[in-house]
């Protein structure tokens, strides 16, 4: 008895100990998640810190706005793989979606609240994706509010309209539901990021569908209702309501003809014919890259050369030719 009585203590002692850490974890799990998502429910210009840039060029800045489904994380990361090529104009910046939906009047007073704090005068967009419809209207509506202009939109594999997204009836079904009133819950997340990357497996292996759709469900993912908004945002997107409304502002396509999410060649005509008085480069290509569609992240070794020269041909440095500034 008294033998039973000792493994009986030990044991307690144990599934407390395992109880007590358990507890802890998943408390602790639970208020990162709390603060991840309190955090994300305002628009937030998102900064990673360059001394180089911030020393030689103060007053400028890139800002990319991320493409379709793309989190807050995902945008630094871009930054930080072409930091190389954009910190010879400027500082890094990303936007980070707001988790309550995308509105864009609410990213031009980020925008512009940034562009007065840090006393900007010259503003690169990186639009990656659909991250180009959104800058597009951004550079247009700050010009009409507050009388900034953008100095450059480059349009990173960017669709016109929803007709350049080949698989139009995705987004049918996600519209409809959105705009009557139904929200994804969460637990059917998963489900929902499988099955639309499934329709674009020719893009990714089996190990990354699987681990993007699980990452979708972590606390850092955009929300449910962020992804529904984008899809809304896309289908009712029209750009010729911008054309002649960006003042000096310069664009620039690239992207890739092998692109198996967004008409390469359709996009590109119609960016260059409705925006033909802005457009300067619409024939450069991400040959190599993989996946095709807007992946500066994963190959930053095919984009920066692209940006490079983009960058030394159209905004050439003062005295310096095109040459890169060395550190």
């Amino acid at each position: 008895m008294l033998r039973h009585a000792a493994e009986l203590k030990r044991f307690s002692r144990r599934s407390f100990l395992i109880g007590a850490g358990s507890a802890s974890a998943l408390g602790a799990d639970m208020l990162l998640t709390r603060r991840v998502q309190a955090e994300r429910l305002v628009n937030k210009i998102l900064t990673v810190q360059d001394d180089f840039a911030e020393r030689y060029f103060p007053d400028a800045s890139w800002l990319l706005f991320p493409g379709y489904k793309t989190s807050w994380e995902e945008a630094q990361w871009i930054l930080n793989a072409l930091r190389g090529a954009l910190n010879q104009r400027g500082q890094l910046a990303a936007v980070g979606y707001s988790n309550l939906g995308l509105d864009i009047d609410q990213i031009v007073i980020a925008v512009i609240e940034h562009v007065r704090a840090r006393k900007l005068t010259t503003l690169y967009f990186y639009g990656h994706s659909f991250g180009g419809m959104v800058a597009t209207q951004v550079a247009a509506r700050l010009r009409e509010l507050h009388g900034v202009e953008a100095a450059f939109i480059l349009l990173d594999s960017s669709p016109f309209s929803k007709y350049d997204v080949l698989d139009e009836s995705w987004f049918e079904g996600v519209v409809f539901l959105y705009e009557s009133g139904f929200r994804f819950p969460s637990m059917l997340r998963g489900g929902y990021e499988l099955g639309e990357r499934v329709l674009h497996k020719d893009e990714r292996s089996w190990r990354q569908i699987l681990n993007q759709s699980l990452e979708q469900l972590s606390p850092i993912a955009p929300s449910s209702v962020l992804i529904q908004s984008e899809s809304a945002y896309i289908y009712r997107f029209d750009a010729g309501r911008f054309a002649g409304k960006l003042g000096a502002t310069r664009m620039a396509f690239i992207g890739n003809p092998r692109d198996r999410t967004v008409d390469y060649e359709t996009a590109r005509k119609l960016w260059g014919l409705t925006f033909r008085g802005y457009m300067v480069s619409a024939e450069l290509r991400t040959d190599g890259a993989r996946p095709e569609h807007a992946s500066p992240g994963w190959n930053p070794s095919v984009y920066r050369p692209i940006i490079e020269k983009l960058q030394d041909e159209f905004f050439p440095l003062p005295g310096g030719g095109g040459k890169k500034i060395a550190f």
